[in-house]
């Protein structure tokens, strides 16, 4: 069976606050993939992760043509994100994360950036956030719907926080469209079992249920080719024997997640993983 939410939610906390020190010491700020243009030179793993960023910001058209005032980053991590965001849009920017050890890690590098007066960190649930509704500008998630048990509610909370002619902004693992045979369902549960993820859906059934709870202007992208080549760049460092002792001071968890790294990298290299993108806004008429 599945786990509870609860239980859930406890797992993705112990996960993170126990290797989010680690992923910082060997990795940097952002915790999430890198981007490659085809054919393009090796290049240092932190600038693609920052390259990442920025070229989501111009498939998503973010700021164009107003910037976004109100930002909520779901899955914030130790802000990496939120602080790039507040300072490119000269946002308020508000973070969540189901862990204290990020929340606060966020929080001192916001203060050592001197942007606390313009971002904050909290812990809070994606699936129940404790905001207003029609509250954000844009509501960005880089690489946590894929923890999310129920997409469906993922989306609508998304939904309900962002202001009429709000953008979302979902940066997503996926898995491939179609059925996918018994093989691949093994080697997707082995990568849920790691990094504590209830499940991932393809591409086209995130846009579907975007559809359904009303966005609209819905844009869908693919990246699998763009960010694959980073699993190589991460199993290499994470095995670099200056690392390993780190690696082993983290516990069993986070030696767990490394061990698993060729599961994703094979993942891509099959074509069963995939890296989605999905943009779209809240009406600014709502039916009534």
């Amino acid at each position: 069976m599945p786990p509870t939410t609860s239980t859930l939610n406890q797992r993705i906390r112990h996960f993170y606050d126990a290797s989010s020190g680690l992923w910082e010491q060997v990795w940097g700020e952002h915790m999430h993939h890198g981007y490659y243009e085809p054919g393009e030179k090796p290049k240092d793993r932190r600038q693609a992760q920052i390259d990442l960023i920025d070229k989501v910001i111009e498939w998503g058209q973010i700021g164009d043509p107003q910037p976004p005032e109100s930002i909520l980053d779901l899955g914030c991590g130790i802000g990496g994100s939120s602080l790039v965001l507040a300072q490119r849009f000269r946002a308020q920017v508000t973070g969540i994360t189901l862990s204290p050890v990020q929340a606060k890690r966020a929080q001192e590098r916001a203060a050592a950036a001197e942007l606390s007066s313009q971002v904050q960190f909290q812990v809070a649930d994606a699936l129940s956030m404790p905001f207003e509704s029609n509250t954000f500008d844009l509501v960005w998630s880089l690489e946590s719907g894929e923890h999310m048990p129920d997409k469906q509610q993922f989306l609508a909370e998304c939904y309900r926080v962002l202001r009429p002619g709000g953008q979302l902004m979902v940066v997503t693992w996926c898995h491939r469209e179609g059925s996918l045979s018994p093989q691949e369902q093994r080697h997707l549960q082995r990568i849920y079992q790691i990094y504590c993820l209830p499940y991932v859906i393809s591409l086209s059934q995130y846009v579907h249920l975007a559809e359904q709870l009303g966005f609209d202007r819905i844009r869908q992208a693919d990246w699998s080719e763009r960010v694959a080549p980073f699993w190589d760049e991460v199993i290499a460092s994470a095995w670099d024997w200056r690392r390993i002792p780190a690696v082993l001071r983290s516990g069993w968890i986070t030696l767990q997640a490394a061990l698993g790294l060729g599961l994703m990298q094979r993942g891509y290299a099959s074509g069963l993983v995939r890296f989605g993108l999905l943009s779209g806004y809240k009406p600014r008429q709502q039916l009534s």
